[in-house]
């Protein structure tokens, strides 16, 4: 259980609480957002709340590896968003771009349509962007980066 928690289980304001454990009221807001507290702090926190200090640090340490986890989380939802955002854009530029050609093949000479190659190739492209985004067909996804990353640094797995 964190600082925070403790403290509103026993119905304390932050300022109560930085009156009753002599710390400053801005030391207890850095510590509540998360900022790691000085030994001192700690051993203030840990007499209010009448528990061992080591109770205390062990708190921290788990609260330190839950934000480490869920930022890693948070960020990979975020390039995920940023990789379907970056496909969707694809697909509407390749869509906008091939109807401007087909516009242009018809406009100029009809009698011969070159505009399919061009949808041809670029669809290929769009086809392998898509199935990399979506996973469908993940060569080069996390797994891959993990293994070229511990390779780089010289570790087995």
């Amino acid at each position: 259980m964190n600082i925070r928690k403790r403290r509103l289980q026993k119905g304390w304001s932050q300022e109560q609480l930085a009156q009753l454990s002599g710390l400053n009221i801005r030391t207890v807001q850095r510590i509540e957002r998360g900022q790691k507290p000085s030994l001192e702090s700690l051993n203030a926190l840990a007499a209010v709340f009448e528990i061992d200090l080591s109770e205390l640090q062990g708190e921290q340490e788990m609260n330190k590896n839950n934000q480490t986890s869920q930022i890693s989380e948070e960020e990979r939802a975020i390039n995920y968003v940023r990789d379907i955002k970056g496909f969707y854009s694809h697909a509407i530029t390749y869509s906008l771009v091939i109807s401007l050609l087909f516009i242009i093949n018809f406009v100029t000479d009809s009698s011969y349509i070159w505009a399919w190659w061009p949808m041809l190739g670029w669809g290929i492209g769009l086809t392998s962007h898509g199935l990399n985004v979506f996973e469908v067909i993940n060569f080069f996804g996390p797994k891959w980066e993990q293994k070229q990353v511990e390779k780089r640094l010289g570790r087995k797995l």
